[in-house]
């Protein structure tokens, strides 16, 4: 037994184990983030029950579960109950509902049940009643009334799409420009130059702009008077309601639906959920300025930790005489990397938002004030502060692989008449640059994932604008920004429709995944093409 325990082979089987037990764990949770996540999309067939006591419901089932029956004798039936998304939240008050399936008498799948995804108020179930154009009814039923939706949902779709495009582009356009109008007004206001030509001309200006406003509005007010078709849709319960076809997303029949056109279907939703904005407090719509803020905030993370990280490496490794005060540097370094994230958080709001971003206010920005600019949280700010949580990562890799170089690399270099930092640049710092990528690598892998420090320094629930626009000077790292982690926190333990939003989550956590993958796929892609090239290194 002493020669079975000394032979090490227990423990080799041991971590062996604990790998095999960690590998599982971790296909375990990825497959339970796909199987909840991927079916989201799919559309699933509208139910109708009609309940014994006379009641009817109309939606699709979401889920089955046993109903616990404590202290029931042995061999009595196990009774199961289903959640149904019943929708029609304006008009039931609620999205879901929980049914007995011991009091359900009768179910039934009408392919001309209809489901209608609104832009407010979420899905609305029901058989089509009218179609009407303004005040003249074109369709009446539920199959012609199909065919007239088909005729002119697309229509009042663009329609709606024009609305949008106006509201955002055109007229957000005409109010930015006000804006700065203002701001450089009150600037020459500070200056005492309220009777200066330059005055007189940003007067002319604001008129002007004024102008095109009115003309939007107008233009505004003709679309909309112009998207005058309506539908009336009988819902369960003996209830109607009449929308505009502008208030509509989309509308199918997923009863009527073939495996093509699901499939096809199910792609257009993971696209909209992708390339889409949210809307209904994030618990549908997509996605898309999360993943945005996200890439754009671990890249500028990226461009700060990097040469901070590699700068600090070399001069503990290459150029500080080694002592207690380099010692006590790496001590210090190492115990950084096991400080809380949200102490980085609060360190960042206290330094850079209020110290550096309150200093470029009264500096660059007094007619703003008392608005902050910069002193505020951003997306600039955030990547700073992450920078600083993840530099001991970079650090510590970096000096690993500065220490794997063999000194005669160095010597050869020195020999040959370079000088030190010929010998840095050219020699040493291609050879370790496949470890500043694995450092980088894993500095992205946290930072793409943390979400603490974050909501104190520029994370927000719902962005109005993307930090990158067409307005001068095109990349502002000033805003504040999405971000995948934080909308996973926000959909999952702050939305008030907690089962609307459970799909959600796990679609979101599934896209952060796949987003952390592809990054770190990148990473990894560039460093070991730099291996290739540089063989002849030890590593």
């Amino acid at each position: 037994m002493k020669r079975f325990w000394k032979s090490g082979d227990p423990f080799i089987w041991l971590t062996g184990g604990a790998l095999a037990l960690s590998l599982i764990m971790v296909v375990g949770l990825v497959m339970l983030v796909l199987a909840n996540g991927l079916g989201f999309f799919w559309p699933s067939p509208i139910v109708r029950l009609t309940l014994t006591d006379g009641t009817e419901l109309m939606g699709q089932v979401t889920q089955r579960e046993k109903i616990p029956q404590p202290g029931a004798p042995p061999g009595t039936p196990e009774p199961y109950r289903i959640q149904v998304k019943v929708g029609n939240r304006d008009l039931y008050g609620a999205d879901f509902v929980w049914v007995d399936e011991a009091k359900i008498a009768r179910r039934g799948l009408p392919a001309e049940a209809v489901l209608i995804e609104r832009w407010e108020w979420g899905n609305l179930y029901g058989f089509i009643k009218e179609v009407r154009d303004g005040d003249r009814v074109v369709a009446r039923g539920p199959v012609d009334g199909w065919k007239a939706l088909q005729t002119y949902l697309p229509g009042a779709t663009s329609t709606s799409k024009d609305i949008r495009r106006v509201e955002k582009k055109e007229i957000g356009a005409i109010n930015y420009a006000q804006e700065q109008i203002r701001l450089e007004l009150k600037k020459l206001g500070l200056r005492g130059r309220e009777g200066s030509p330059e005055v007189a001309q940003l007067q002319k200006e604001l008129e002007a702009l004024a102008a095109r406003y009115r003309g939007q509005e107008a233009r505004l007010a003709e679309l909309r008077q112009s998207s005058r078709q309506s539908l009336i849709v009988s819902a369960a319960g003996d209830k109607e309601k009449e929308l505009s076809l502008a208030q509509i997303v989309r509308a199918y029949q997923p009863n009527a639906m073939g495996l093509w056109a699901k499939s096809g279907f199910y792609l257009s939703k993971i696209w909209e959920f992708v390339a889409g904005e949210p809307r209904e407090s994030n618990t549908e719509g997509g996605v898309f300025p999360a993943i945005f803020g996200t890439v754009m905030m671990v890249i500028i993370m990226s461009l700060f930790v990097s040469p901070l990280g590699v700068l600090a490496a070399f001069y503990l490794r290459e150029y500080a005489k080694q002592g207690a005060f380099v010692s006590t540097v790496r001590i210090a370094v190492n115990n950084l990397a096991g400080v809380p994230s949200i102490v980085f958080g609060v360190f960042g709001v206290g330094f850079f938002i209020y110290f550096v971003g309150g200093s470029i206010d009264r500096l660059f920005y007094p007619e703003v004030l008392p608005t902050p600019t910069f002193g505020t949280g951003g997306i600039l700010w955030a990547s700073l502060t992450l920078a600083l949580l993840t530099v001991p990562v970079v650090i510590v890799a970096t000096e690993e692989g500065l220490a794997a170089i063999p000194g005669g690399m160095r010597e050869a270099s020195l020999a040959l008449g370079a000088t030190k930092f010929e010998t840095t640049w050219r020699v040493v710092l291609p050879a370790v640059m496949p470890s500043i990528l694995t450092g980088l690598i894993l500095a992205m892998a946290r930072a793409a994932g943390e979400v603490a420090p974050l909501m104190i320094t520029g994370v927000v629930k719902l962005a109005p604008s993307l930090p990158i626009d067409g307005f001068w000077p095109f990349l502002h790292l000033e805003r504040k920004f999405m971000h995948l982690g934080f909308h996973i926190y926000d959909v999952g333990f702050q939305s008030p429709n907690v089962d609307a939003a459970r799909p959600m989550v796990y679609t979101t956590a599934l896209l952060l995944l796949l987003v952390v993958l592809v990054l770190n796929l990148t990473a990894i892609l560039l460093r070991n093409m730099l291996r290739r090239k540089y063989a002849s290194s030890t590593f």
